[in-house]
């Protein structure tokens, strides 16, 4: 942290002595000058309570911003001493929902003062608050940071906090360990968490013994009412799989026909052991490449922040209060699974009431277990930005991961992470089949490559969503949100008739969505089409898309092969049964052809329906 600070501080005093401007501060830095009236004061408490009830920030007090344009520049101001009782004053200012006085001492690290060219500025920590504490009110007025601007937090979310600190009192994670007494607790692993707290600025005391650490045990919620608490078995129990049984274990099994010994792995473990051991095991058993654009290094199968977040957030939001473990599964080349006790709350799942049917969960970013995420963001393990499922949705957008979906089970959620992409040679080669309708609808354009990812994205929700599985909504925190508005407005997406004003769902364009011709081809074809066999309705299908709806019309036996392949038949790199398939393909193309359903405008140019069919050969 003093490194950053450094850092920050050297270059603003060179911006200021080059007399030149760059936009330095962010959602967690903020610098102005030492106000000097009421008023700007009360900008600075603004900025002080978005960033508790964001992710905390730093205030430079003493040096301001001037001018417009290319006239902008920081000038320094300088830090005044009659300041210090106003800065004092930030600990008490705060207030919740009722106007009650909130004590946040422990959000406010001491201040510091640093030597500035021409004097000295002043240092203001600001800690985010513990999302069982939020919101922390200003004047009657809640504020959130946005960028480098403060706003005011609407009804509606404080309202949905509330809710939520409701049932966090009762948070799974306090409730208190039977048999398990403060002895039970380790003293080493306690000073470790003390080192990590202090690791910005010393705010505890390194303990002796457990006597000494009694107040801070009650304090962080390890202790309560004298009885040791899931939280703090999980944090520093010497023995957690003694007491805690299921609830410290995390289970690895690799789904494979020939397995071994090391595929299978029980883990029991402190909970920051256990997030390391559990991201250990999944490396070693998924399949790694090598990346030719990197030099030949290693390249995991799945990107490794995706595995770290989805491991640490599946321990970190597990219900605690039920006695299973969570459990890993790998399925090379496919899929991995972690399998969740727990359910997520009822208001953030939405299944539509019309057709079509879209099963989709709102993402959020509040823990279940809120007291043992304030640990976890200690150590850097969690974040609290709802950034699971943001990374998710924005790995999969940026085509690194196919679409993840969730199942839901009975006091258990099971996520998928696929491998593979988003935008992979099955949705290729169905916007090639529909490019000619694509370009119509986009006024003559050819959809871009991010266009064509969040359509793939919905394409494949709604087929997700067919058979029971739950996928990530797209909100404006984790998508491309003027693709949508873009893709809206040409009409390729609709807002679902059971959308809402604040979770909008998308439904995509239902010519895309068709998953059959067989009324249009028994229109063609009248009663003989009933008595071809399921390959050939397929073919005469594929035919019918790209004749209608693809700026080449006609297509290929070996195109036709390719698309129906891609659809479900099997691996692209499994040659020889695509071969078979495709001298299939080729005899079922032979056969349509002879009887005149289908026909090539010269030797070598594709196929085409035969639209005049019924009035040549069932007249």
């Amino acid at each position: 942290m003093q490194k950053m600070i450094d850092g920050l501080l050297s270059k603003l005093a060179e911006l200021i002595a080059q007399d030149r401007f760059e936009e330095m501060e962010s959602d967690t830095l903020e610098i102005k000058p030492v106000p000097a009236e009421g008023a700007q004061w009360r900008e600075l408490h603004k900025s002080v309570n978005a960033f508790l009830n964001t992710r905390g920030g730093i205030v430079i007090l003493g040096v301001k911003e001037e001018g417009r344009g290319t006239e902008r520049r920081y000038v320094f101001t300088g830090y005044q001493e009659q300041a210090e009782p106003k800065l004092k004053e930030l600990l008490q200012l705060f207030t919740d929902r009722k106007g009650q006085a909130l004590d946040l001492t422990d959000c406010f690290p001491p201040m510091e003062l640093k030597p500035f060219p021409g004097g000295r500025v002043a240092i203001v920590y600001v800690d985010e608050l513990a999302a069982d504490r939020r919101f922390c009110f200003y004047r009657n007025e809640a504020y959130r940071r946005v960028l480098t601007g403060d706003h005011k937090i609407s009804d509606s979310k404080i309202e949905a906090q509330e809710e939520f600190k409701e049932e966090a009192f009762h948070a799974r994670e306090l409730q208190p360990v039977l048999a398990a007494t403060v002895e039970d607790l380790d003293l080493d692993r306690l000073n470790e968490y003390i080192q990590q707290l202090n690791r910005t600025v010393r705010v505890e005391t390194i303990k002796p013994d457990l006597t000494a650490a009694m107040p801070f045990l009650e304090r962080k919620a390890f202790v309560k009412a004298g009885a040791v608490t899931t939280l703090g078995m999980l944090v520093c129990g010497k023995h957690p799989g003694d007491f805690l049984g299921f609830r410290c274990q995390a289970h690895g099994y690799v789904d494979a026909p020939q397995t071994v010994a090391q595929d299978k792995q029980d883990l029991c473990d402190n909970i920051l052991p256990l997030m390391e051991g559990s991201l250990a095991y999944i490396l070693r058993n998924i399949q790694v490449g090598v990346s030719v654009a990197a030099g030949g290094s290693n390249q995991p199968q799945y990107p490794e922040e995706l595995l770290r977040e989805t491991v640490n957030n599946a321990l970190a939001h597990r219900d605690y209060s039920i006695d299973k473990q969570v459990i890993v599964t790998i399925k090379p080349g496919e899929h991995i699974s972690i399998q969740n006790p727990g359910a997520f709350r009822t208001r953030l799942l939405i299944e539509t009431a019309h057709e079509p049917v879209l099963r989709r969960i709102i993402p959020e970013a509040k823990p279940r277990n809120p007291k043992l995420a304030d640990v976890l963001r200690v150590y850097r393990k969690w974040e609290g930005r709802g950034i699971g499922m943001a990374t998710l949705v924005n790995l999969c957008l940026q085509n690194r991961i196919d679409l993840p979906y969730y199942r839901l089970h009975q006091d258990e959620v099971r996520l998928f992470l696929c491998a593979g992409r988003l935008l992979d040679e099955r949705m290729e080669r169905l916007f090639t089949s529909f490019d000619a309708y694509l370009e119509q609808k986009l006024n003559g354009l050819e959809p871009t490559e991010t266009q064509k990812l969040v359509l793939a994205y919905l394409i494949k929700s709604e087929e997700a969503n067919r058979v029971h599985r739950h996928t990530i909504l797209l909100t404006p925190d984790n998508n491309h949100y003027d693709e949508l508005v873009g893709l809206e407005r040409c009409g390729l997406i609709h807002k679902h008739p059971d959308s809402t004003q604040f979770y909008p769902i998308y439904a995509v364009d239902r010519t895309l969505m068709t998953p059959d011709y067989l009324d249009e081809l028994r229109d063609v074809f009248g009663a003989t089409f009933d008595a071809w066999d399921p390959l050939a309705k397929e073919v005469l299908g594929v035919v019918y898309r790209f004749n209608l709806y693809s700026k080449i019309r006609r297509v290929s036996a070996k195109q036709v092969s390719f698309f129906l392949w891609a659809q479900e038949r099997g691996a692209a790199e499994d040659i020889r049964a695509f071969d078979a398939f495709y001298r299939k393909v080729r005899y079922t193309f032979n056969k349509l052809e002879k009887e005149g359903l289908v026909g090539k405008i010269h030797a070598r140019g594709g196929y085409l329906l035969n639209e005049t069919y019924r009035q040549t050969h069932l007249a």
